[in-house]
């Protein structure tokens, strides 16, 4: 049985251009007629069928961008695409979004309903439902085919294509640094299962930092919740369970309710127990007390994630290169860590 052939494989085997094989096949008069032929008569040997998807988003220039995020609750996800809108904008593009609930299905569907030839490239980032399935055929499938794609915050190490991320491992060790700087020693990581990549990266920091500074990690202190979703029950457990002076939160959702549940046990914060929560968004800067925030600078997350897209839709390249930009993560000081 013959496998599926894309346009890549093509391109790959007879030494050009995704571009120049894309044109071949569509009798194209700036191709050459022998390299035609040659492409023609590989895609035709092989059974070559061209992918709808892909065909939709190649078949004209629509001046609109697809983005799918994961949800809307977090300050994160909101400013992110606030900096694609802004970039797309000024460059003429329009921006539709799509919310995936953090589900595989809703997330495969999204692609399709956007990919009908409304668009001409996408940016997403990654629903926690596809990292825990690890299916990205969705995501190869376009790829393949030579259709923009740049992936943001949670991304997927197996798909070739654009990234824009933080330095999560970064964050989160220099934030297990200022605890211990202020004289924390039970620092307590609340987080997400690791198949979440960014829950992962900010796991081995907090790991690392404990660990360079002379500290044994302790799973005892370490509060896993099976996706991004509050618990609050897990959250009362937790704290009636462990005595902890400080607590690192992989978003600034679980950090909120943290403070909240233990100040209603008497607890004071930061005199009894400090906080850090990843995003810097609205609820860390309105929490009482303020939370200290490793700021993810998601409207210029946003606006390079825009900036690279555009400039792969408008430039034909010959040659696939991909670039992964990584943004250094900045602590904000508030209420939560400061006396």
């Amino acid at each position: 049985m013959k496998r599926k052939i894309t346009l890549k494989h093509i391109a790959r085997e007879l030494g050009v251009s995704i571009s120049t094989v894309s044109k071949a096949l569509k009798n194209s008069e700036e191709i050459g007629s022998d390299t035609k032929e040659k492409v023609q008569a590989f895609a035709k040997l092989y059974n070559y069928k061209p992918n709808n998807i892909a065909i939709s988003l190649k078949n004209k220039r629509t001046k609109n961008i697809g983005v799918i995020i994961p949800d809307i609750v977090h300050h994160f996800f909101t400013t992110v695409f606030r900096g694609i809108e802004k970039y797309a904008n000024a460059k003429g593009y329009n921006v539709i979004v799509c919310v995936s609930d953090e589900s595989f299905d809703k997330e495969v569907i999204n692609m399709e309903l956007l990919a009908n030839g409304s668009i001409d490239g996408f940016i997403m980032a990654l629903s926690s439902g596809t990292q825990l399935k690890n299916d990205y055929n969705h995501l190869k499938e376009v790829t393949e085919q030579g259709i923009p794609l740049v992936l943001f915050d949670r991304v997927a190490e197996d798909i070739k294509c654009d990234k824009v991320i933080i330095n999560d491992k970064k964050g989160a060790y220099n934030a297990v640094n200022k605890f211990i700087k202020d004289g924390r020693k039970k620092i307590a990581l609340i987080t997400s299962e690791d198949y979440i990549s960014v829950s992962r990266e900010r796991a081995a920091g907090y790991k690392e930092a404990l660990l360079d500074n002379g500290i044994a990690y302790d799973e005892d202190l370490v509060l896993k919740f099976p996706s991004m979703e509050i618990n609050e029950k897990l959250i009362e457990d937790f704290f009636e369970r462990e005595t902890v002076d400080a607590v690192l939160s992989v978003n600034e959702i679980f950090a909120i309710h943290s403070m909240r549940y233990v100040q209603s046990k008497g607890l004071k914060i930061p005199k009894d127990i400090s906080f850090i929560g990843f995003t810097d968004g609205l609820l860390s800067k309105y929490a009482s007390p303020g939370l200290t925030a490793i700021a993810q600078h998601g409207e210029e997350m946003g606006e390079i994630a825009a900036e690279i897209l555009i400039d792969k839709i408008e430039n034909d390249m010959e040659e696939e290169t991909y670039v992964t930009r990584v943004l250094e993560p900045t602590l904000i000081e508030r209420g939560s860590t400061v006396n």
